[in-house]
């Protein structure tokens, strides 16, 4: 999965380098094995982005873009948006989203959703449904995140807020420390791999694209 969402990341035309971090030594080896750039990073990070911070750190690029494992479906086209969307130095934080109209998955814990304001930043992201009631569509995110480096070096030294621990969502820590997230709309089709049933779904979808 790992190498799928490496190839996936590497047709995207705005990014210079794509870095696999883990605190792995079995993923660094796959990934060297086929031929993506890995680093190894420290086993005390909390988080994903924690880690991508620390590569970050010592590279030379002003955008940061935070890639998950977990997106084999993610098209280099939507990160091309994400870091054209960063080109505004004014914006600290952009992430994905896709507007969802099936409603069945409003009570999916595991999506994740969230309500953008008329500018196109979020108001809230939210394991719950949201909005309540919603009848023709929401806003389901995708965890793809992309920052203005020096901001996610400040970000990752801010402390773990109470709605970031409440919904388990650590771009809450943004919002409630008054920082705003730009939503990008995402028109690709992408399914993220939260337990192992998804990867069924996954292999389904991507059948059915190659028929």
């Amino acid at each position: 999965m790992i190498q799928r969402v490496y190839e996936a990341t590497r047709t995207a035309k705005n990014l210079e380098r794509v870095i696999v971090a883990t605190d792995d030594k079995r993923i660094l080896q796959a990934a060297q094995d086929f031929g993506a750039e890995a680093r190894m990073t420290s086993s005390s990070h909390r988080s994903g982005t924690d880690r991508v911070a620390e590569v970050a750190r010592k590279i030379n690029a002003s955008v940061v873009i935070n890639i998950q494992g977990d997106e084999p479906l993610i098209k280099g086209e939507a990160i091309d948006e994400l870091v054209e969307a960063l080109q505004d130095e004014d914006i600290p934080m952009a992430t994905l989203a896709v507007k969802e109209d099936d409603l069945n998955l409003l009570n999916n814990s595991n999506v994740v959703k969230v309500v953008p304001d008329k500018d196109g930043f979020a108001l809230y992201f939210s394991r719950s449904p949201l909005p309540f009631q919603a009848s023709d569509y929401f806003w389901r995110h995708i965890g793809i995140y992309g920052y203005q480096k020096d901001f996610l070096q400040k970000f990752c030294r801010i402390p773990p807020s109470r709605l970031e621990k409440t919904e388990k969502l650590e771009q809450l820590r943004a919002l409630e420390n008054g920082y705003r997230i730009k939503i990008i709309e995402n028109k690709f089709s992408t399914l993220s791999v939260d337990l192992p049933e998804d990867i069924i779904k996954v292999e389904n979808l991507l059948k059915d694209r190659d028929r």
